[in-house]
């Protein structure tokens, strides 16, 4: 009887293990069909900064600081060397991303707008295309962000410790905070998330990788990664302290600029030397009191309430145990004018330098999701800022100039399954190009209204340069406006720029010749010399204005 049943068990084992064979060489044999939830559209991270100058990332050359995590997206991908915005300031430089259009067509043209979030953006095209959705960190919109499964980004400008956040998908720590206007009466209830104690480049990380790791993974993904670091007022993270050495730092060439032939340039408030001691450069009352130098004017009890206030106690121990030592110095050349100068400058690269460099770090930890994840390769990941920025050129701080430090931003993408790693582009690109970009990359039409170009078919090798000859800008803050800054518009080619301010008493051209003087210090505008290229900018420049169906800027 056993020996009947081992036969026949033998036999059945035989014919299941023919059977599994002929089962796996069928599967083998048949082709590659997707299943239902596959989605082979790329994913995007699209990560901005706010008021990163190229000169402060090791990509771009800068020996001021090393930044191997942004690095790694132009040395896996693609950087742009010639990379502009086309109005340099935070919220309209936003919008024209989001849009694909100049401030006058999106209607944010300063930092006093409001977006009209019932217009079209490239986030809502791909929600309406089968993406999943999020923003994380800056929006600075003045409206609620529209187009995203997910959102929680910074209220308003937003604070470099215990920050708050704004947000709509509630969760166990959200509160609610009444919004009221001015007669008192409740706009909306809004969902608020503070995060007591914690640095906010390292939690808008947090954001984005909570994301990463709870998204729809039948769908693709955008995921918006923004930044507030590096922007004004230049809190590092604590932990990080005493990491970025400025003490050796000599001033750039142009630090002492006297904007001789420049009344554009010299009408601002926006040098090194009108920092604030307090809010911008760290010292506490008691270290400056007294000094004929002392600009605080209420900014030194701003700056504790507002600011030294959010940190822990053991933030603020730490703080304040590097501070009372490094602030020593301040003490040995107050009273030396040029030397003080030029110590404010060095303050300003370290707080600076010191909120790049958490980011960077910040950055990586994204960028090793993918990797760990599986991710990397169908993700287009996008580096950029909002605009550029002044590091001390001309004596600067700020942006909102069209000169070459406000205007340049820099512009990384990487795309291993699409876009051959190590290239440099030397195209002009402009800040309009984004969205059409990322519509073509996912398959979606690009609307006609988008007055930017698609980057795909030059970065992918399939179209050789770009059909540009020209850059358009228009900043229309204006005098009365923070920092001064003329309203200006102008036109960039790839060896000159011409600049119109006009503004209240102000009606002035500059000309560059780019080639010849890069650091734009010599206005050649009334130089009989260039008389002939000056009439081909003029001519140029009414012909972008015309393009792009702008006519604001001619009455002030």
């Amino acid at each position: 009887m056993k020996s009947i049943l081992r036969d026949f068990a033998e036999k059945y084992v035989c014919v299941i293990t023919l059977m599994a064979v002929i089962a796996t060489l069928t599967t083998a044999c048949a082709p590659d069909t997707p299943t239902a939830t596959q989605d082979t559209r790329p994913n995007i991270l699209f990560i901005m900064s706010d008021d990163h100058s190229e000169r402060a990332i090791s990509a771009y050359g800068s020996t001021l600081i090393n930044t191997p995590n942004i690095d790694r997206i132009a040395d896996e991908g693609v950087i742009f060397r010639e990379s502009f915005v086309a109005n340099s300031i935070c919220g309209p430089s936003r919008a024209i991303m989001l849009t694909g259009k100049h401030s006058h067509k999106n209607g944010f043209r300063d930092n006093d707008d409001r977006f009209d979030a019932s217009q079209p953006t490239y986030p809502l095209y791909l929600q309406q295309a089968g993406y999943a959705t999020a923003v994380v960190g800056k929006w600075h919109l003045g409206t609620k962000p529209v187009g995203f499964d997910y959102w929680e980004v910074l209220r308003g400008q937003g604070q470099y410790y215990s920050p708050e956040f704004i947000t709509n998908i509630a969760s166990d720590m959200t509160t609610e905070k009444v919004v009221k206007d001015e007669p008192g009466e409740v706009v909306e209830v809004e969902l608020e998330n503070r995060y007591e104690g914690e640095y906010v480049t390292t939690k808008i990380a947090d954001l984005a990788l909570d994301f990463l790791g709870t998204r729809d993974e039948s769908k693709p993904f955008l995921l918006i990664y923004n930044h507030k670091a590096p922007h004004r007022n230049w809190m590092p993270d604590v932990d990080e302290l005493g990491e970025i050495d400025t003490s050796d730092l000599e001033v750039p060439e142009n630090f002492y600029d006297d904007y001789a032939g420049r009344p554009g340039a010299a009408a601002q408030a926006l040098e090194i030397n009108d920092m604030y001691l307090s809010y911008d450069l760290k010292l506490e009352q008691h270290e400056y009191e007294g000094d004929l130098e002392n600009m605080a004017d209420g900014w030194a009890e701003y700056w504790t309430s507002k600011f030294y206030a959010r940190m822990s106690e053991e933030q603020k121990a730490g703080w304040d145990a590097y501070y009372t030592e490094a602030n020593k110095e301040y003490q040995s050349v107050k009273h030396d004018a040029k030397a003080l100068l030029e110590w404010k400058y060095r303050r300003y690269m370290h707080e600076y330098l010191g909120t790049v460099h958490s980011m960077d770090r910040n950055i990586g930890r994204v960028l090793d999701y993918l990797d760990e994840n599986g991710l990397a390769e169908n993700t287009i990941v996008v580096y950029t800022s909002d605009q550029g920025f002044y590091i001390g050129e001309h004596g600067w701080f700020d942006k909102r100039y069209m000169y070459e430090e406000s205007m340049r931003t820099p512009l990384m993408v990487r795309y291993p399954a699409g876009i051959e790693a190590g290239q440099t582009v030397s195209e002009m690109v402009q800040n309009i190009d984004y969205a059409p970009t990322l519509l073509d990359f996912a398959g979606v039409p690009v609307p006609a209204d988008m007055q930017g170009l698609s980057l795909k078919g030059m970065l992918t090798g399939v179209a050789q340069g770009l059909d540009r000859e020209n850059l358009y800008y228009h900043y229309y803050e204006g005098i009365e406006k923070t920092h001064n800054v003329a309203r200006q518009y102008g036109v960039r080619t790839r060896t000159y720029k011409l600049i119109r301010f006009k503004d209240v008493g102000m009606d002035h051209w500059e000309m560059y010749d780019l080639q010849q003087d890069p650091g734009e210090m010599r206005n050649i505008y009334d130089d009989p010399s260039y008389a002939e290229i000056r009439r081909d900018l003029r001519q140029k420049l009414q012909e972008l204005r015309t393009k792009y169906d702008d006519s604001s800027g001619e009455q002030i």
